[in-house]
């Protein structure tokens, strides 16, 4: 009898692809208000912007996170009873 044996092998680590979407960098419309009045407006549309960018980026965490949930459950041993 041999007392060395060979060590069982390990899983091979999962390769996963996150499949979210591909977003455009968010950018500001340039301005050069020069009246209240386009001032206000500037105003309006940056925060249009802004909103913009903020969904975008809403979007990419809510698929990442969705992404590694699945990833977390298949990578998770089973349990028995």
């Amino acid at each position: 009898m041999c007392a060395c044996q060979q060590a069982p092998l390990t899983p091979a680590p999962r390769i996963s692809v996150l499949q979210c979407q591909t977003i455009t960098p968010c950018t500001l419309p340039a301005m050069a208000p020069t009246t209240n009045g386009e001032l206000r407006a500037a105003l309006t549309t940056a925060k249009g912007a802004w909103g913009a960018c903020a969904a975008k980026v809403d979007m990419i965490v809510s698929c990442q996170t969705a992404a590694q949930a699945e990833i977390d459950a298949q990578a998770a041993p089973a349990k028995h009873d």
